[in-house]
């Protein structure tokens, strides 16, 4: 835990409380105390903090909740930053802190910087982050956006977990789609070359985007391709096709700020040094995971993989899938899916102790079989620990001014992430794919992102910052020696002003919001919830500006006091914390922090 965090402060003085009480002799010596959480109580009317202590040690300590939470209370009460500890309910206990409790906070912000609220609960676990991994068919459009922005800011927040991150595109570059893929790039190559080719046949891909694909090719190879059979052009067009597409798609999440460290090819593993999905395959069947036989007609809805014969499979079911699973097409080519457990135990095999997948909503039917051969991989590779945990990114619906918006003239189809970000920029993008939970559906309106209001969340954000370094730039006037582009210098200097002086009730909510930052983030990550960053910078960034409407209301409450320098400094110090926090988040999901608005 990071200590920082105020809540793994309260929780140490909890278990020294019940520590205390075993010593007393009303508690059993070396009771487990690993429930124990302290957390933020569900109403703010009940304090500042929870702890279910008394709920969870109360059946080993042969006790009532009730009367050990009013003993573990009365040790709280005595301690230092403890202004409060009532019991409630059957055995709750909510705490009250005293203000010095939240002025300690302020100060690690101040005293940390841009390091406040990293942790090391990630103790270097090496995470692969595998997302975006759209087929090389085309470009990039708006849902694999969300996908993108997701894994990038999931990876973000990992790595200042102190997890050791690999971003990874998986480049599904083998199949019948790139194939198909291969035979529309030639039919553009021919029409580059002067030949009228109609309309695009029925199953190859329409769109515009090919057309630079077939320039390429009449010039790199003139008109010899036209005369080979299809075996000898198909590879080579593929080839380049699959290359140009993601040049394309690169530079398209460029535009994103988003960089892979790992792009993988899906034909590597069959067309590489070594069969790896074949050894794969073996490697499960040595272990009784794989079977010849045959799959029981499907109930109700069809099964997309049953065939009536008698096939490779793979016992899916013995790890909590519905049916078992094909390895092996009546072609004896592999399934897809034989090729993505050889993916997984490839990611095993070079060490990642966890793994997250990142995928679309079509692929949500899909969850269940590949966590199925993750357990089996882990099983016969006898790894120590190899999670899998699978993110589905549900759909985008983009808006203009509520009216849906029209499909892209060069995709045909759809519209692309080059689109939205070119009209609205790479900001809104990012934090407005942020702003709801992964899971659940997004109307994303390309008006509104760009509104300058507070319904509008990434403008409200960022104008919390650029309103906080406003504060700062303005208050010269009054603090003449405030380091004016050296931001460690000026929280240092601003870390020895007379906080104890930040006793209004706006100010003291500043300060409990910044002490939340490193459980936040340590809770975020735990979970692979990066959208919790974005709900706690809006609350943040409105605490600063409804505390900057009551100073204009009342002026004795406004950040700089002409007449008062030393309640000034101490204002100046809190305006310092909240935008040292918003730099923090906004950078953790990719956004900027500006220093000004225009």
């Amino acid at each position: 835990m990071s200590d920082q965090n105020i809540f793994a402060a309260v929780l140490d003085k909890v278990r020294a409380a019940t520590n205390a009480l075993a010593a007393d002799g009303m508690l059993p010596a070396g009771i487990d105390q690993s429930r124990i959480v302290v957390e933020p109580p569900r109403e703010s009317a009940h304090g500042d903090m929870a702890t279910n202590a008394a709920m969870v040690l109360a059946k080993d300590a042969g006790s009532k909740p009730r009367p050990l939470a009013e003993a573990i209370a009365a040790k709280l009460r005595g301690d230092e930053l403890v202004a409060k500890a009532e019991v409630a309910g059957p055995g709750f206990i909510n705490l009250t802190l005293k203000p010095a409790a939240w002025i300690d906070a302020l100060r690690a912000v101040l005293t940390t910087g841009a390091n406040y609220g990293r942790s090391d609960i990630g103790q270097g676990t090496a995470v692969d982050v595998e997302y975006v991994s759209a087929n090389p068919t085309g470009p990039l459009h708006v849902g694999h956006c969300r996908g993108a922005v997701f894994g990038d800011a999931l990876a973000n927040l990992l790595a200042f977990s102190g997890f050791e991150v690999t971003r990874e595109y998986y480049i599904n570059d083998a199949g019948a789609q790139v194939d198909a893929l291969a035979r529309s790039a030639f039919l553009r190559y021919r029409e580059a070359l002067g030949e009228d080719i109609g309309a695009i046949p029925e199953g190859l891909y329409p769109g515009d985007y090919l057309k630079p694909v077939g320039a390429e090719l009449a010039t790199r190879d003139g008109a010899s391709l036209k005369d080979k059979p299809e075996t000898e052009w198909l590879p080579l067009v593929r080839d380049r096709a699959i290359d140009m597409m993601m040049a394309d798609i690169r530079n398209d999440l460029r535009s994103l700020n988003v960089v892979h460290d790992v792009f993988f090819s899906e034909r590597s593993l069959i067309e590489g040094p070594r069969d790896q999905v074949g050894e794969t395959i073996a490697a499960l069947r040595r272990a009784g995971y794989v079977y010849e036989g045959r799959l029981a007609p499907p109930k109700g809805a069809p099964v997309e993989d049953w065939e009536d014969r008698e096939q490779t499979l793979f016992r899916a079911t013995d790890f909590g899938d519905d049916v078992d699973r094909p390895l092996m097409k009546s072609d004896g080519s592999y399934t897809y899916f034989a090729s993505d457990i050889a993916y997984h135990k490839n990611k095993v095999d070079r060490g990642f102790a966890s793994m997250i997948d990142v995928w679309g909503a079509d692929h949500g039917g899909y969850v269940k079989r590949v966590q199925a051969a993750v357990k089996a991989v882990r099983a016969v590779t006898q790894a120590p620990s190899a999670e899998l945990d699978i993110k589905i990114v549900q759909l985008v619906k983009l808006l203009r001014g509520g009216e849906p918006v029209k499909m892209s003239k060069r995709a045909g189809e759809f519209v692309t992430l080059r689109d939205v970000v070119d009209e609205v920029g790479k900001d809104p993008v990012r934090f407005m794919m942020l702003y709801r939970k992964n899971d659940a559906a997004l109307d994303f309106d390309l008006a509104r992102v760009i509104e300058q209001s507070r319904d509008n969340p990434v403008f409200y954000v960022q104008y919390g910052h650029a309103r906080g370094q406003s504060i700062l730039r303005n208050a010269r006037e009054v603090v003449a020696d405030l380091p004016s582009e050296q931001a460690a210098a000026r929280a240092f200097l601003l870390a020895g002003a007379p906080l104890e002086r930040l006793e209004d009730s706006g100010e003291l909510a500043l300060m409990r919001r910044l002490a939340l930052y490193p459980r936040l983030i340590e809770a975020a990550a735990i979970a692979h919830e990066p959208h919790r960053i974005a709900f706690y910078l809006y609350d943040l960034a409105s605490d600063l500006h409804a505390q900057w409407n009551r100073g204009n209301d009342a002026s004795y409450l406004r950040f700089i006091i002409q007449n008062d320098p030393q309640m000034t400094m101490a204002r100046l110090a809190l305006v310092e914390g909240v935008v040292t926090v918003l730099a923090s988040g906004l950078r953790l999901l990719g956004v900027e922090a500006p220093e000004e608005m225009r």
